[in-house]
């Protein structure tokens, strides 16, 4: 099976101040992977460096077999890749649906034949944003948001879903809901899943491979099967 993504060596940096430090690994289709490790440590630069919002300084980018190094941030879009920012992101004036159908613009894509229209699955993901259709997105309570920043990724019907601290600030029965829609995504939809989390417990969830970062490297990586998370939490947290 190709690899979906392909990490080769990758640096980037801000200005003249280097985040990130030769990281490499790969993803495979349906595949999820979580990374994990302290504030400042580089998690939120590598998901805005894979999303191309952070040019390469040094290393290559593959996804599906070519190289995309250079290529910008809405050209990933339409290529398959769906990124959910920390903090949400949302549009606060439009409404729910307006918000999802902003996602619809990655549907721009080769070879997409498709209607484009909000699929029926995010709905079915979360219910509550059927509830909400009309609603403006800034007078939603964070966990609607968080809500509605995945559906409008998915949206998109992406192969990758970037998700940068989605538990953020959200209270318990909503983190459920958001595990148990990740985990269909995975199962039902084949979408691979890379996840920035400081919930090692929801992380564990579903994850098959986990990666900590210090100080814009990799430091260690293994399969979630194979070490539990109290195993990697001293690293995470150091």
């Amino acid at each position: 099976m190709t690899d979906l993504l392909n990490l080769r060596s990758v640096s980037s940096a801000y200005g003249k101040s280097q985040v990130l430090w030769d990281v490499a690994f790969d993803l495979r289709p349906g595949e999820a992977a979580t990374v994990l490790g302290r504030n400042g440590v580089g998690k939120t630069t590598l998901m805005k460096t894979i999303m191309g919002q952070v040019k390469v300084s040094g290393g290559y980018i593959y996804w599906r077999g070519d190289e995309v190094t250079a290529m910008g941030p809405h050209d990933r879009s339409r290529a398959g890749i769906g990124f959910v920012p920390q903090g949400r992101h949302v549009f606060p004036h439009l409404t729910v649906t307006e918000n999802l159908e902003v996602g619809l613009s990655a549907l721009n894509r080769k070879g997409f034949s498709g209607a484009k229209k909000v699929p029926e699955m995010v709905f079915e993901l979360f219910p509550k944003l059927t509830q909400i259709a009309n609603r403006k997105a800034g007078v939603l309570s964070g966990g609607e948001q968080q809500q509605l920043a995945i559906g409008r990724a998915l949206a998109g019907q992406p192969s990758l879903l970037l998700l940068d601290e989605p538990t953020e600030g959200i209270q318990p029965n909503i983190v459920q809901q958001i595990e148990d829609a990740l985990l269909r995504v995975r199962t039902e939809l084949g979408v691979a899943i890379l996840i920035v989390e400081q919930n090692l417990d929801f992380a564990w969830s579903f994850a098959d491979r986990y990666f900590v970062m210090q100080r814009g490297r990799i430091i260690k990586q293994g399969k979630t099967a194979d070490d539990s998370a109290d195993a990697v939490a001293h690293l995470v947290h150091v």
